[in-house]
């Protein structure tokens, strides 16, 4: 059976989630993070349903070549393809339940 085909809005919000995890597992990056978006530790889950927060995600891991290296080599994905999903997060055009 195969599986159905997902939307690149979608897909980026995959991808800006497993950031999330890999953020989330470091303590000073996650430190970092925090300050930033100016949210608490107790938020991030919630936050976490909103797309806007999913790109400010992708954001702050794509701001530094050294952090979207480790997230490429943790998730196994290529850095164009999170460079991609942040494009994608970030596309004002870009509907979330386009077909």
């Amino acid at each position: 059976m195969r599986k159905p085909t997902r939307n690149p809005r979608e897909v980026a919000e995959i991808v800006a989630i497993q950031a999330l995890s890999f953020v989330a597992g470091d303590p000073e990056r996650l430190g970092a993070f925090l300050a930033e978006s100016g949210i608490g530790p107790d938020t991030l889950r919630n936050a976490a349903a909103d797309p806007r927060f999913l790109a400010h995600v992708l954001d702050f891991v794509m701001r530094d070549d050294a952090t979207v290296k480790a997230f490429a080599e943790v998730s196994k994905l290529h850095p164009t393809n999170i460079a991609a999903a942040h494009q994608a997060l970030n596309d004002p055009d870009s509907e979330r339940d386009a077909p």
